[in-house]
Order: structure tokens, then sequence, then C-alpha cells
């Protein structure tokens, strides 16, 4: 088991920045990657990035360049770095960290940009 705890959300104006954190307890040893994804009203949830057990990142295409995923192995945290926020970036973001088998969720965090 795997438990997720992310934090760092709220309200920001177009061009403004924010950094949210997950915290990860449990078995911490079985997880391959962690990630964050959002998901906005009436839309699907997305990948917004990922670090594997490498340090190995991605990110969707529409956060390149503004946003960046960071971890911290000796807290046991995985960060997200999110500058230049767009409306659009409005969502609940979650954590993610995936097992084998299984994917553990956090309980999401609101970011709202908005003037």
């Amino acid at each position: 088991q795997v438990q997720l705890v992310e934090s760092g959300g709220g309200l920001v104006q177009p061009g403004g920045s924010l950094r949210l954190s997950c915290a990860a307890s449990g078995s911490i040893f079985s997880i391959n990657a962690m990630g964050w994804y959002r998901q906005a009203p009436g839309k699907q949830r997305e990948l917004v990035a990922i670090i594997t057990s490498r340090g190995n990142t991605n990110y969707a295409d529409s956060v390149k360049g503004r946003f960046t995923i960071s971890r911290d192995s000796a807290k046991n945290t995985v960060y997200l770095q999110m500058n230049s926020l767009k409306p659009e970036d409005t969502a609940r973001y979650y954590c993610n960290a995936r097992t084998m088998p299984t994917d553990y969720w956090g309980q999401g965090t609101q970011v709202t940009v908005s003037s």
C-alpha cells in the first residue's frame, strides 16, 4: 500500500506560479514512477508530468517549458513547479504512484488560474 498526500494548490492570477507537493508513505520501495495528472470539469483526467525511479521525466506538450517535476528522495516527496500559469491550467491536480500492478492516487488539490 502507498499513501499519497498532496498540497500546494490554490488560486493564482494568470502568469503566476504555484508549487504542488506530494508526500508518499507506505511501500515506497515498490514505486516505479510518480506523476501528476489533472482533471478539469467535463474533461478526462490527463497526464501532466511524470518522473521515474531513475529520474527520467516526461511532460504533456501543453506544459513543456512551464512546469517542472522533481523529487526529494530523502523526503519521499515529488514536486510540480508550475510557472506562467494559464486559465486553461485550472483543474484538480492528482498525484499518482505507479507500482506493479497497482496505481495509487492522492485526493487531489485544486488549482484555479483566474484574474
